[in-house]
């Protein structure tokens, strides 16, 4: 399949979990792909896995000068981007009532300000494609519904959730042809969620059937909505949000 032949993806937080599922199954769909994470062994590792279609480059997405970077490398290397997928990020359980400004504020830093520097890279620097481009920004869940013990957390995904809107009208309004869109995962089988601090148990999810109502998604099922928001298919779709969760949200809690 080459549902993405001929674009160049940037992908942050590729060095493991949903960012590592998305990086690979765009590079199997055509892609060339920028692999970004705070983590150079991890992204090294995955690009070398990949092979030629993909390069790995060290990011602290809060670095705005890094950012710039980033899509400079990019356009020397491979040329103009086509895609970005913001998804790096972290979870520090606290309450409302344990967390810390500094916690607040790392966690906004990194899944708040990170994505909103991404956006506005990308805006700057696809706005005049020749084809079709996307922006696809990882929320959650918290951003729909809210997760007590996750308060820094679900704020930043709520405001990814927002930014996202304005992003896609901003874009709309202009004439750019930049779609952007938000997913919103409920617990997907990563090794953030596996933590201990966080807490999920169970066996690995399977890759296929059906999954029962509560358990742990696949990285595939995230990077598959990806794919498809990533490529021409989906060209009528912007400002959208989509859970991919289960039926979590519609259930009773």
């Amino acid at each position: 399949m080459s549902r993405l032949e001929g674009k160049i993806a940037i992908v942050t937080g590729a060095g493991s979990g949903i960012g590592k599922a998305i990086a690979e199954t765009f590079a199997n769909e055509g892609a060339k792909v920028i692999a970004t994470d705070i983590n150079a062994d991890n992204v090294n590792k995955l690009a070398a896995a990949i092979g030629p279609q993909a390069m790995p480059l060290q990011q602290d997405v809060t670095d705005p000068v890094r950012w710039q970077e980033v899509f400079e490398e990019t356009r020397k290397a491979i040329g103009n981007p086509h895609i970005l997928v913001n998804n790096a990020g972290l979870v520090i359980p606290a309450s409302i009532e344990d967390c810390t400004l500094d916690e607040f504020r790392l966690t906004n830093a990194i899944m708040l300000e990170g994505v909103f520097l991404g956006c506005q890279n990308a805006v700057r620097a696809m706005k005049n494609n020749d084809q079709p481009s996307s922006i696809i920004n990882l929320s959650s869940m918290a951003a729909l519904q809210g997760y007590s013990p996750f308060l820094a957390y679900s704020a930043a995904k709520g405001g990814v959730r927002s930014m996202t809107k304005s992003v896609a009208l901003h874009c709309k309004e202009k004439n750019y042809p930049i779609r952007c869109n938000s997913l919103h995962p409920a617990g997907i089988d990563t090794p953030m969620v596996r933590q201990d601090t966080v807490g999920a148990r169970g066996d690995l999810p399977p890759t296929t059937g059906m999954i029962p109502l509560g358990e742990l998604g696949h990285t595939n099922d995230v990077a598959e909505l990806c794919v498809y928001l990533a490529s021409d298919a989906s060209r009528f779709m912007t400002a959208g949000e989509y859970p991919v969760d289960n039926g979590a949200l519609y259930q009773p809690s």
